[in-house]
């Protein structure tokens, strides 16, 4: 199978399944995913990351084996919208291993504290912040006040997620 035609065009469902049994979980095959997801063009981009919310639930650990990679394009000052925003929305869905945990937390912060961040960018790192936190106290420390201040100015979503998060914080769950 070759990925990048495979992607080339609008995959339904079903080609979704073939091109995420194919990679399985090969390494190299995953990492030509993860090459196609950065490089692009755009729709290329957004194909992949589809593919890559699912590898994140099912098999996390390939992404794992990808975050230096992953984490550099993210916090690149001419990241695209959508690595930032696909990036940080997998990073929720995974187990941050305690060696990554300190870059996570410094680039989710810097999203979540922005005011140039989109609010999708800044809702997917809070989420991860979250995850982080409820292993680390210091961090659930700083995060409150961080979602408190940025509440009243965040959009519906925002205050939505901001509530619940706080919520769970509160709980330490």
């Amino acid at each position: 199978m070759n990925l990048l035609e495979s992607l080339k065009k609008s995959p339904s469902p079903a080609q979704y399944q073939q091109i995420t049994a194919y990679i399985g979980t090969d390494k190299q095959r995953f990492s030509e995913l993860i090459l196609m997801y950065l490089e692009g063009p755009e729709r290329i981009t957004q194909r992949a990351a589809s593919l890559l919310v699912h590898f994140a639930k099912k098999h996390p650990e390939l992404i794992i084996g990808q975050l230096a990679i992953l984490l550099k394009h993210v916090k690149h000052p001419h990241a695209s919208k959508a690595i930032k925003r696909n990036t940080i929305r997998f990073l929720q869905d995974i187990a941050i291993p305690k060696r990554w945990q300190g870059k996570v937390t410094d680039i989710c912060l810097s999203f979540l504290t922005s005011p140039y961040e989109s609010i999708a960018v800044k809702a997917f790192s809070m989420t991860v912040l979250t995850n982080i936190a409820i292993e680390n106290s210091e961090l659930k420390n700083e995060l409150i006040p961080i979602i408190e201040d940025q509440m009243p100015f965040g959009s519906a979503g925002f205050r939505n997620r901001g509530a619940k998060v706080l919520k769970q914080l509160a709980k330490g769950t």
